[in-house]
């Protein structure tokens, strides 16, 4: 179940970033703007964030495998609208439904995965789900890059309608009919919001995801501004960067399981404050920039999965839709640490962004902080 569940997740991803991989041909082919091909990324963001935690609390006491399956259709449909789509907004009204798909799958399948598996594994448990996102970036985006200029960007699309069919069909077989959980309502989501202890702790990973993207949006023209590298070169960091975020989605729930999530987020943390301030120092010579690389995504990449536990524990009422607003909270961060950084360029240059992101670690760990003392004085109380 747990890798029906992780290959629902690598389809959900797939679909949700190829476009970064097939931009420029879909923006001509289309005749987007600049802006226009922007809006193709930002309303699936914007549409995950409001529509995901309004879909989970109101399909709440629903069984979970009709949730997964219902979630997994919806992405499916939105695949076929995706290839077929003959404008711009049809394009959008596509991504918003997508967005409808991912938001149903993938916070529910985290909230399974958790709930079927023993308290001291569940860290693990949760990472080999999540591990299934993380493949997704390192694989499934070039994947459907080296497809979408062969053969076409909608080709790219009809493998993401080809893979959320197959693990519709998997979670069909593989699913049990009566998975145990916490029944969740509208009702539900309005007390998580009112909850504002367990909202600062879910904005906890906004903060968090931003930091990274204050580097990572540029770090295309940062590599070929400071190290001057082109094509192979570029291709050659993401490439770490995609190796990284695989190691660390993997050790993170060792990690979770041997030094417990608040643990394992602060010892993330550390290493990003130490790490980020490097990509404001280059040149630096190859093998030092793709270590480094390899170790930021590896750290980056470790923090969802103690964040999730984390959230859970201390909403055990209330787990799909705090992990619906979770999910909403990535979306949130990585657009937010993209705004921002691409503030930081505009103004100060590329070589401020590692230590403005550097910055913003410092920020969200004091956040965390925060939040946590929250918690721990109601529990006195």
């Amino acid at each position: 179940m747990i890798a029906t569940l992780a290959a629902g997740n690598f389809a959900i991803g797939m679909g949700a970033f190829v476009v970064i991989g097939v931009l420029s041909p879909l923006a001509a082919d289309l005749g987007l703007s600049k802006t226009g091909a922007g809006l193709i990324m930002t309303i699936y963001a914007v549409a995950y964030a409001v529509l995901s935690p309004l879909l989970v609390a109101a399909s709440g006491r629903l069984g979970r495998r009709t949730v997964l399956a219902v979630g997994l259709a919806v992405f499916a449909l939105a695949s076929l609208l995706a290839v077929v789509a003959w404008n711009g907004p049809a394009l959008y009204a596509a991504r918003i439904l997508a967005a409808v798909g991912g938001g149903l799958f993938t916070p529910v399948a985290a909230s399974v995965a958790f709930s079927a598996s023993a308290p001291e594994a569940r860290g693990r448990a949760l990472a080999r789900v999540f591990l299934g996102m993380t493949l997704s970036q390192a694989l499934g985006i070039p994947l459907g890059s080296f497809v979408g200029y062969t053969f076409g960007w909608r080709a790219a699309f009809a493998i993401v309608l080809v893979l959320s069919v197959a693990t519709l069909v998997l979670v069909l077989r593989t699913v049990p009919r009566r998975v145990a959980f916490q029944p969740n309502s509208l009702r539900t989501l309005v007390e998580a919001l009112a909850d504002w202890r367990s909202l600062m702790s879910i904005l906890v990973t906004a903060t968090i995801i931003s930091a990274p993207y204050f580097v990572y949006t540029f770090i295309t023209p940062l590599l070929e501004a400071r190290m001057g590298f082109g094509r192979d070169g570029v291709a050659l960091v993401l490439l770490a960067y995609g190796a990284g975020a695989v190691a660390g989605s993997w050790a993170a729930g060792i990690w979770t399981d041997r030094f417990g999530p608040l643990g394992t987020i602060y010892g993330v943390l550390a290493v990003q404050v130490v790490l980020m301030p490097v990509f404001s120092f280059l040149p630096v010579p190859l093998p030092v920039l793709l270590l480094v690389t390899f170790l930021w995504a590896m750290f980056g990449w470790s923090f969802l999965v103690p964040q999730q536990t984390r959230l859970m524990r201390q909403a055990p009422q209330r787990q799909a839709v705090v992990l619906s607003l979770n999910a909403a909270c990535i979306y949130i961060g990585a657009s937010l640490g993209s705004a921002i950084g691409g503030v930081v360029a505009e103004n100060f240059g590329l070589d401020w962004l590692g230590i403005a992101g550097m910055l913003a670690v410092l920020l969200a760990t004091v956040h965390l902080f925060i939040s946590e003392s929250l918690f721990r004085n109601r529990r006195a109380v």
